[in-house]
């Protein structure tokens, strides 16, 4: 639905309101709807806003738009693509985007990229408007897209992978099952000795619950499960994501050495990441520690 009120109360005309609760939310006012259909999975709309360009959203749930797009992939991919030493095989389970399997391609140690997404209806409608999103990498010959359920094929692959991106819609309908310990553990095993995998996780502000429940079922699969946070502008400002590993820990770098290895790796065209970044992202405020317990 397409509609929203102002401050004063008053009409916002074509205000996309996303709702992080019940009680909170905001509006992204659309000029103009591209596309408005409902897949065999979910409703998906692709909008024209000032504020952010093309808008993508599934289920009524805003999920990536040109103008911010790197502030959650950026996030999600480089956080463990620059603590390891030279990836080579990534597998993005979700993310019909490229988003991520963008930001994957970059790096010039990567000889493959699996992008599994469940719903061809997100590919296509990401080919036809999104870009300036996936900039070409849905057409890389390095990317192997296979359509089908993201749990099915980690579960029967017998592939090893360095990065493991799960760039999911928050849990409910087709996702719901991607966040439990059973699909962890699954992807956990998928792994190359090194390797790790990311996910976002909920808003620490809105989600407390969605966090606590979060990294329990993240600690159930890995022994090493790295906390960090992220401002996503098109998802209400704090957000937390995670990195899973046995041995990668991207705590261990300092700042210099993650600039040296964005040098190193030519990865010059980042918009949002650097050292600094990297290590400001795992400073977190007192209530987020409260809420993901001690360091592991």
């Amino acid at each position: 639905m397409i509609e929203g009120q102002g401050a004063g109360g008053d009409l916002v005309p074509g205000a996309m309101t996303e709702y992080l609760t019940d009680e909170w939310g905001f509006f992204i006012r659309s000029a103009r709807e591209l596309e408005r259909f409902r897949s065999p999975y979910q409703a998906v709309e692709v909008h024209d806003s000032v504020a952010f360009g093309r808008l993508f959203r599934l289920d009524g749930h805003f999920m990536t738009s040109e103008r911010d797009e790197f502030f959650y992939h950026e996030s999600l991919v480089h956080m463990p693509g620059l603590t390891h030493p030279a990836p080579e095989r990534a597998l993005v389970v979700g993310g019909g985007d490229g988003g991520s399997a963008e930001e994957l391609l970059k790096y010039p140690t990567m000889k493959s990229v699996t992008l599994c997404e469940i719903d061809l209806a997100v590919v296509d409608v990401a080919r036809k408007h999104l870009g300036s999103v996936h900039r070409g990498a849905l057409d890389d010959p390095r990317l192997d897209l296979r359509i089908g359920d993201g749990f099915a094929f980690v579960r029967e692959s017998a592939e090893r992978y360095d990065l493991l991106i799960l760039d999911l819609t928050d849990p409910g309908g087709p996702s719901t099952l991607l966040y439990t310990p059973e699909f962890y553990r699954a992807c956990a095993a998928r792994l190359a000795p090194g390797g790790a995998m990311t996910l976002h996780v909920a808003s620490p502000v809105a989600h407390p619950g969605r966090i606590r429940d979060g990294m329990a079922a993240l600690r159930a699969a890995f022994p090493l499960v790295t906390p960090y946070l992220a401002s996503i502008p098109l998802y209400g400002g704090m957000w937390m994501m995670a990195c899973a590993s046995h041995t990668l820990d991207p705590r261990t770098i300092a700042a210099r050495e993650v600039d040296r290895r964005i040098a190193q790796r030519g990865l010059a065209d980042l918009r949002l990441y650097n050292g600094d970044v990297h290590r400001a992202a795992l400073a977190l405020p007192n209530f987020v520690r409260d809420l993901v317990g001690p360091p592991r």
